[in-house]
């Protein structure tokens, strides 16, 4: 009587344990292994994300002041 309670608990916890297994493998997710990003096994069908190219220099309204500030200061 005992063994059949014990092995149908044997084969609960392997069946759940299998099943744990599946569907973490299952799931397409970015993961980090041993300082390496790996892509999910998904990436193929992924969106692609575009970003056009923008100016060089991010700042010329900043680098305008700038140079406007110094020359009012050359002119003291």
């Amino acid at each position: 009587m005992k063994a059949n309670v014990f092995n149908r608990n044997i084969k609960a916890i392997a069946l759940s344990l299998a099943a744990g297994f599946c569907l973490i493998g299952a799931t397409g997710c970015q993961v980090s292994l041993n300082g390496q990003t790996l892509p999910s096994p998904y990436y193929l069908q992924d969106d692609v994300q575009y970003f056009p190219a923008g100016p060089e220099f991010k700042l010329p309204q900043e680098a305008a002041a700038l140079r406007a500030a110094r020359a009012e200061e050359e002119k003291r």
